[in-house]
């Protein structure tokens, strides 16, 4: 019977080979994190033009003067921070914005300590946000503004809208939850288990730590794991580097939630589901989805662990428009505001649509704007995989 010899010699240069390169990368890793990084976030320059508590409203100044009659206001969720929207220059939906022309102003939650647990819906709805939005209306000497949302912010643009028609020009919402009743994601199954009265009751408000440690176990294979194998593979890369701790310094700057707020999102959207079915009060007003009949763009994607897409579909119709839009990206939670894909279809896409509803351009008929549509599909087709108009919505409903 033959004998195979193991070939001893080629194994062993084979790991000569990869200790000579784990040793030049290392190396190179060394010289790359003992250089200076450039890992500024929000670099675009802005002033505090309103400051309420610890809630502040940022300005930006558009590049591009009088493109835009009606100024926009950008409203984050309370968790995590909206520099997210301004991460780096050359990756930013704020400079895509000013580069439209867009007078932008966007709220900036602060970090809430614990005599603020008491705050809820009411306090940051009927209260902050109307107070931002009104001293914007009458900085900028208009009836009403442009509202875009994203995440939680954008529920409570959703519900602003609905409670203040009258000040509301278009409303834009951005991986938003508004239909809750559903077992895709496993955020959504954790919350309709979840005792919130014992957990608020006892801490007041919700700890950054908290939420980002139930924010990893999501998915901990990737975020955990995988993350950290790719910074591994990669940190002799400056660029790579530069993004990677631009990221975690992101996520990890994290404000507390106010306690009352997390407990009304849980308990009146997430366990009840109230916003959709027209139920949810806030301040002792119904929020009456079909109050809101301004123009409506829904944008979500398709890969969202967090926000899946049957979260958000289904807000054009239930709302009183005749005027939606849909469109579901391929992309995650965060994807739409930092891949580098999405940017090209994002924000452009957002400051056409608005710019098509800002009184400066003549309006398309019912007849030419099915071909127009059809248009801009073709022009985001490599990120978006569906394009819905609102008649075709209201067919199948």
């Amino acid at each position: 019977m033959k004998q195979f010899k193991v070939p001893v010699d080629l194994i062993m240069t084979k790991m000569a080979d990869d200790v000579k390169r784990v040793h030049t990368r290392a190396k190179k890793a060394s010289e790359v994190l003992l250089d200076h990084l450039e890992t500024e976030l929000a670099q675009t320059p802005y002033e505090i033009v309103y400051q309420e508590d610890r809630v502040k409203l940022k300005h930006y100044r558009a590049k591009t003067k009088g493109a835009y009659k009606t100024p926009l206001l950008v409203v984050y969720a309370l968790i995590n921070r909206e520099t997210m929207l301004d991460l780096q220059p050359g990756r930013s939906v704020v400079e895509r914005f000013l580069e439209q022309g867009i007078d932008l102003y966007m709220i900036d939650w602060g970090y809430p300590s614990r005599k603020d647990r008491f705050q809820g819906f009411d306090d940051h709805i009927n209260g902050y946000m109307d107070n931002i939005v009104d001293f914007i209306r009458t900085r900028n000497k208009v009836k009403k503004i442009n509202l875009m949302g994203i995440c939680m912010g954008g529920a409570f643009c959703v519900m602003y809208s609905a409670l203040y028609p009258k000040k509301v020009k278009n409303l834009v919402t951005t991986v938003t939850p508004t239909y809750f009743d559903t077992d895709k994601g496993l955020l959504h199954i954790w919350m309709k288990h979840m005792d919130v009265d014992t957990m608020i009751d006892a801490h007041g408000n919700l700890s950054a730590d908290m939420m980002n440690l139930g924010f990893l176990m999501l998915n901990p294979a990737r975020l955990m794991i995988d993350k950290y194998q790719g910074f591994l593979n990669h940190m002799d890369k400056k660029v790579f580097l530069e993004n990677f701790i631009r990221m975690e310094k992101w996520i990890f700057d994290s404000p507390d939630l106010p306690g009352e707020v997390f407990r009304e999102f849980v308990r009146e959207c997430y366990q009840e589901n109230k916003l959709i079915r027209n139920k949810l009060e806030i301040g002792g007003k119904r929020v009456d989805l079909k109050k809101i009949t301004m123009p409506v763009l829904n944008i979500y994607g398709k890969y969202d662990h967090l926000v899946p897409p049957e979260a958000c579909e289904r807000l054009t119709r239930h709302v009183g428009s005749k005027d939606t839009e849909d469109i579901c990206l391929n992309t995650g939670h965060i994807g739409i505001y930092v891949s580098s894909k999405c940017q090209e279809a994002f924000a452009p896409k957002i400051a056409e649509w608005l710019k098509e509803r800002d009184g400066q351009r003549k309006k398309t008929s019912k007849k030419s704007a099915q071909p127009k549509g059809m248009k801009e599909i073709s022009s985001i087709q490599r990120v978006a995989v569906h394009l819905k108009s609102n008649h075709q919505e209201r067919q199948r409903s």
